[in-house]
């Protein structure tokens, strides 16, 4: 990936290679013309390959390269929302109906994971969203309680439970969601991009759209080496989006997130930590997120971007915050480190647009790309086969529009993690 350590790195190094997917050359013709290349527009071509539809897919660099390939890895079941508010906010159509999608999600990657073999090691094992002081616990019983009211299999744990699960830690309980779980975001969707490929989709890496047209019943895709007509258009590209309109590419404020990874641990010290290797994250504003991956390694991430001179505030504030869960792991460090971009809507709610005909767009994980990316590309494919038209589409339809002041809340959003980091555990 561009050969640079810092935006994929431990993923870079132990996901299976991505087949060749090369740019696209001269002109070309298809029924569905997918941009980006990440869980979202990968899962749609698959499963509009899996159908029969010619499918034609353009990334800007290679396949997994935004956020599907940088993320945590955490494979989580619904929204930041709470699940009363999705009703309220979505009306009582899409409220529910967006419920049950997300909730489902996570079985949805497990699935598609065992029927292609796809090598990215998956651990349905569940998550633990842990909370910090008396407020985060009090969160997370609501969120224990209104998912449990909708038979969720989610578990309120108090202080011992936690730490027992963790192997360390201070927190004051945590919510064990058992939809969840964790697995290799980079591996996962060059596995959904081999897929594809063996259906018959087509992938062009390197092909960076930079212009998209109508012309006659067709959309005209275009690229520096060549062009794609088709009478359907899908965008998906989200917080990496460099394509469409206008409205669409400043709809979302960017947030940073990195990931550090220590090296593998000792056996001795791999089994006091996470034993039923649940991936975890807590409810602070400024929030860490920690996971084991396959080999041992202790994966511990936060807001913020690695680049001079905040790579050292990260660093050193995710050594202090991870011996501090875990002083077990006093003397060890991290040996890669890398980062990424959310991108966040105001409300915390995806977006779907129709921007122009036989045109989808779905974008605005707010930072939970596996599932809600991979079940609505599986929807996006349906309505381009005429099976779910837009009324029965899992989010209402809106008009894409521009955050005010976007450029600055990012900007606050970073210094504000720098600042929390700079000052965590000094005051």
């Amino acid at each position: 990936m561009l050969n640079d350590p810092r935006s994929h790195g431990l993923w870079e190094k132990t996901a299976p290679p991505m087949p060749a997917t090369p740019p696209l050359a001269g002109p070309a013709e298809a029924d569905v013309v997918v941009v980006g290349g990440g869980f979202t527009g990968i899962s749609a071509a698959l499963h509009l390959a899996e159908a029969g539809r010619r499918v034609i897919l353009l990334e800007a660099v290679e396949v997994g390269f935004g956020a599907s390939g940088r993320n945590v890895g955490l494979v989580n079941a619904g929204l930041w929302t709470m699940p009363d508010e999705m009703p309220r906010v979505l009306g009582p159509v899409h409220g529910p109906r967006l419920l049950d999608l997300l909730g489902g999600a996570p079985a949805e990657v497990f699935a598609l994971v065992r029927r292609h073999g796809i090598d990215c090691e998956a651990v349905p094992n569940g998550t633990l969203h842990c909370a910090v002081g008396p407020a985060g616990l009090a969160e997370l019983a609501e969120r224990a309680r209104q998912w449990g009211r909708r038979g969720a299999p989610v578990t309120l744990l108090d202080a011992a439970e936690t730490r027992q699960r963790l192997g360390g830690g201070t927190y004051a309980g945590a919510l064990l969601d058992r939809r969840a779980g964790t697995l290799q975001p980079l591996a996962y969707v060059r596995g959904l991009a081999r897929a594809a490929l063996r259906a018959g989709a087509q992938i062009h890496g390197r092909s960076p759209v930079t212009e998209i047209s109508r012309q006659g019943p067709d959309w005209v895709a275009t690229t520096p080496g060549g062009r794609v007509r088709a009478p359907w258009l899908v965008l998906a590209t989200d917080a990496y989006n460099s394509a469409g309109p206008e409205g669409l590419r400043r709809e979302q404020v960017i947030l940073p997130y990195f990931n550090m990874a220590t090296p593998p641990l000792p056996e001795a010290i791999r089994a006091t930590i996470l034993p039923g290797r649940e991936g975890c994250w807590d409810t602070r504003p400024v929030l860490s997120s920690f996971r084991p991956d396959a080999a041992g390694r202790l994966v511990f991430g936060s807001v913020g971007q690695l680049t001079q001179p905040e790579f050292a505030v990260h660093r050193d504030w995710a050594m202090r915050a991870m011996h501090r869960i875990f002083p077990q792991l006093r003397g060890i460090g991290f040996e890669e480190h890398w980062f990424g971009r959310i991108g966040l809507t105001p409300d915390h709610l995806p977006r779907l647009h129709l921007p122009g005909p036989q045109a989808i767009s779905i974008s605005g994980y707010n930072g939970r790309g596996i599932g809600p990316g991979t079940v609505f590309g599986k929807a996006i494919a349906a309505h381009v086969l005429g099976e779910l038209p837009a009324e029965a589409l899992p989010l209402p339809v809106s008009e894409a529009r521009a955050v005010p002041l976007r450029w600055a809340k990012g900007q606050g959003y970073r210094a504000g993690a720098v600042a929390q980091h700079l000052l965590a555990d000094r005051l």
